[in-house]
C-alpha cells in the first residue's frame, strides 16, 4: 500500500516508556531498539512532540542524529518517515516507515499512512479503556463485597452481645488492628464461624 521498504511500531507502556511492539523485519526491530537505547532518532522525536517527522535523505541529518543515521544506513535505509499515533493530546506511540532509497515521500501515501496510524491508535485506546473499566469494576465489586461482609459481621456481633452497630464496628476494627488482620477477612471468618472473636474489647459510649 505504501512505497516503503520496511515499517516498525513503537508504543508507550503505562509509565510512558517506549517499547518496540512490531517490526516488518529483523533489521527494523534492531534499528528501533537502537533508537531507544541511544535515545536518538526521528521516531523518538515524533513520539515526544506528537508531530510527523520526514527525512527524505538521512545523509542530510547526520549532524542531528549521528549514531542513528550511521546505524540506519548500515541497515540499508536512506529515508525515514515517522508518524504519530495520537488522539487529541494523547500520544501512544509512532508508526515508522523506512525506505532503501533517498527521495521525497509520496504526498498521497503520507495521509494514508497517517490514517492507518490513527485507526490503530483508536483501537488501542479503546482496548486500554476497556481494560481500565474492567479493573475499576472489579475493584468496586471487591469493595462492595467487603462492605457487605463487614455490615453482616457488625449485625451478628451487635445481636450476640446486645450492643449497637457502632460499638460492634469499633470492636471489630480494634480486633483487626491488634491482630494485623484485614477487616474484610476478619468479618468473613466471623460470619462463617471459623473465628469466634472471644477476646473482643467493647467500648461503651
Amino acid at each position: 500500500m505504501l512505497d516503503v521498504s520496511a515499517a516498525g511500531v513503537l508504543l508507550a507502556n503505562r509509565d510512558g516508556e517506549l517499547r518496540v511492539m512490531a517490526a516488518s523485519d529483523e533489521r527494523v526491530r534492531l534499528l528501533e531498539l537502537f533508537q531507544l537505547q541511544n535515545d536518538e532518532g526521528p521516531c523518538l522525536q515524533c513520539f515526544h512532540h506528537g508531530t510527523a517527522v520526514a527525512v527524505p535523505d538521512l545523509s542530510t541529518v547526520a549532524h542531528r542524529w549521528p549514531r542513528f543515521v550511521a546505524e540506519a544506513r548500515r541497515s540499508g535505509f536512506e529515508a525515514v518517515q515517522a508518524l504519530p499515533m495520537r488522539l487529541r493530546d494523547e500520544v501512544v506511540g509512532a508508526l515508522n516507515l523506512f525506505r532503501a532509497r533517498p527521495g521525497p515521500f509520496d504526498p498521497v501515501g503520507t495521509p494514508v499512512a497517517q490514517a492507518l496510524a490513527d485507526v490503530a491508535t483508536i483501537s488501542l485506546l479503546q482496548q486500554r479503556s476497556t481494560v481500565r473499566s474492567s479493573v475499576l469494576n472489579e475493584q468496586l465489586q471487591t469493595a462492595l463485597n467487603s462492605r457487605v461482609l463487614i455490615e453482616q459481621a457488625k449485625g451478628k456481633l451487635a445481636e450476640r452481645h446486645d450492643i449497637d452497630m457502632e460499638q460492634a464496628f469499633t470492636a471489630l476494627r480494634g480486633y483487626a488492628r491488634s491482630h494485623n488482620r484485614r477487616l474484610s477477612d476478619l468479618a468473613r471468618a466471623f460470619i462463617d464461624g471459623t473465628e469466634p472473636l472471644t477476646d473482643l474489647v467493647f467500648r461503651t459510649h
